[in-house]
């Protein structure tokens, strides 16, 4: 706020200057600085993050998010560390990065955690023992009826196991995520120090986004289809 009460002493000045009594010239800077908070109170602040909660999600993708909560939270703490100045406020800015990230992989988590339900639906196992018996039934007495029983349960059947394979891929790539998160975790104590370049540091930051953003998009058009 000190810039702002800085604004209102100088109109406050300037106004006395110029030959205005000095009630009215605090006043007016008074009324300066109010409009100047007015303003900063109403510009938006960027959109909220979500609420993340790791508990409404079944496993992997609850340990996963966890797992991403808890490197987001160590990388936090080594930037806290460091002493406050231009690299501070450069880390700081990584942080913003590494916070959309952690979004991201929550966002995947949730969709992974839909696949999931959508494949407990369908009850692969039961689907099995419905396709055996109509595959019996049709071989002991073909018909367009029985014919057309079995290829209906064969794509559901189906169904189910692309669903299952996309979770198992989505679920491997948020492993790998994590491993790159916990490395930028470690690399951040090398920028620390001065050990490790800050400009590499950040462009590797932005792609590990970058990838879990293509990831994200990628199981949604998949969902969508």
């Amino acid at each position: 706020m000190s810039w702002r009460i800085a604004a209102g002493i100088a109109i406050a000045a300037v106004a006395a200057v110029g030959g205005v009594p000095a009630l009215g010239a605090i006043a007016l800077g008074a009324v300066v600085y109010a409009g100047l908070v007015g303003v900063a109170v109403a510009m938006p602040n960027g959109p909220k993050r979500p609420v993340i909660d790791p508990f409404t999600l079944g496993e992997p993708w609850r340990q996963l998010v966890h797992g991403a909560q808890t490197s987001g939270r160590k990388l936090r703490a080594t930037v806290e560390s460091v002493p406050e100045g231009p690299l501070q406020e450069r880390l700081r800015t990584i942080i913003a990065q590494i916070d959309h990230g952690i979004d991201e992989v929550w966002r995947v988590a949730r969709q992974g955690d839909s696949i999931d339900d959508s494949v407990r639906t369908l009850d692969p196992t039961a689907l099995r023992s419905k396709l055996a018996t109509a595959e019996q039934r049709a071989a002991a007495q073909a018909s367009p009826d029985a014919d057309a029983a079995v290829e209906s349960l064969r794509a559901q059947l189906a169904t189910a196991d692309r669903l299952r394979a996309q979770s198992e891929t989505t679920a491997a790539s948020l492993r790998l995520t994590q491993t790159r998160l916990d490395e930028l975790v470690a690399r951040a104590n090398e920028v620390k120090v001065g050990a490790a370049d800050t400009e590499r540091y950040s462009q590797d930051v932005d792609e590990m986004v970058l990838q879990l953003e293509a990831l994200r998009q990628a199981v949604e058009e998949t969902r969508s289809t």
